[in-house]
């Protein structure tokens, strides 16, 4: 057989569908693998380029072919959806993978190491508790309404919840009442799982080095700073800031032609967690100011004389990112904190 260049490989649970090719692209081979048959295959194969899309299971297939001497590229799906010829099957899946893949300007995702992605399990396993934890409080104020009691939003107004279900005694009926308690009960249990949750990321985030630099920049904690790591390839694959800032989906979307630029809303494109995260972060600092007072002549103070909060927020989570770039490119810690907005 001639020498494979590289192999498109369509992942799934059981069947897996291969498209290897040679250099100038004529195809080779097209096989269906089972799981058990597929790293056998690569193990046999010449080491060679092997495309995935980076979809579930993509990052531990990555690992376990990588250690048999191939090299592992991974393409997010939207930039292989282009390359399907007419109809959608596994074949033409394998066949689009490595074509996307063999592309010069492609780009890649960065495999996943097993840490990283035990630490994203527990941010989203966190972020999964706290959405439940929302939910169950919105369904408790809701049922309650029908009753005429309102009850203010927030977690933190529990206590107040509780205290207006005792004070309502026979007003309402019973059942109400025992209903209404299991939904606290069970929102208790979700707020002790997401503290123990926030105090493994705290934990984690001690270790690391990195983290560590991190937590030193103002509305950056230990959460915002375990999800970099843990979603985030190394920063310094980012060829500049700006880079790192467009990754995330910080800057504007653009819509330009005939040498008109026209730059839009943010494009929201990145890394969503990350994103959320640093606008909540820049949010906390902008309350910060509007307490405190910014420092005159800053560029926070400038910005929030003359811009909504909310746009100074998306400026501000901007900043922040390319702020983080730099730190982790030249392994510094933030610096005059109070004086780096200007």
């Amino acid at each position: 057989m001639e020498e494979i260049s590289i192999v498109g490989l369509d992942l799934a649970k059981r069947v897996f569908q291969i498209h290897g090719a040679a250099l100038d692209g004529r195809v080779i081979c097209r096989k269906k693998l089972s799981r058990s048959q597929l790293l056998h295959f690569f193990a046999q194969l010449p080491p060679c380029v092997v495309a995935m899309e980076a979809c579930a299971t993509a990052h531990f297939w990555a690992r376990k072919i990588g250690a048999l001497g191939h090299e592992v590229r991974l393409v997010p799906p939207a930039y292989v959806k282009p390359f399907v010829k007419r109809q959608k099957n596994d074949a033409a899946d394998a066949e689009a993978i490595a074509e996307a893949a063999s592309r010069p300007t492609m780009r890649f995702v960065e495999p996943k190491t097993t840490g990283q992605q035990a630490r994203a399990m527990v941010f989203r396993t966190r972020d999964l508790f706290v959405r439940q934890r929302t939910q169950s409080i919105n369904a408790l104020r809701a049922h309650l309404a029908e009753h005429g009691i309102v009850a203010p939003q927030g977690v933190w107004n529990l206590p107040g919840i509780r205290q207006l279900i005792d004070d309502a005694g026979d007003s309402i009926e019973p059942l109400v009442v025992e209903m209404s308690r299991l939904y606290l009960a069970q929102i208790e249990a979700l707020s002790t799982q997401i503290s123990s949750l926030e105090a493994v990321l705290k934990k984690e985030a001690a270790k690391s080095d990195a983290s560590s630099r991190m937590m030193t920049m103002p509305g950056l904690g230990p959460i915002t700073a375990m999800a970099i790591e843990a979603f985030a390839p190394p920063l310094t694959v980012f060829r500049k800031s700006r880079d790192f800032a467009a990754w995330l989906g910080l800057v504007p979307r653009q819509h330009s032609s005939g040498g008109k630029q026209v730059l839009g809303r943010t494009s929201k494109m990145g890394q969503r967690d990350i994103r959320r995260l640093l606008i909540t972060g820049a949010m906390s600092v902008i309350r910060w100011a509007s307490r405190k007072g910014a420092v005159p002549g800053s560029w926070l103070h400038a910005m929030l004389l003359r811009k909504p909060r909310m746009v100074v927020a998306i400026a501000l989570a901007n900043k922040m990112a390319r702020t983080l770039w730099a730190m982790e490119t030249r392994k510094e810690e933030y610096r005059d904190p109070q004086l780096a907005m200007v």
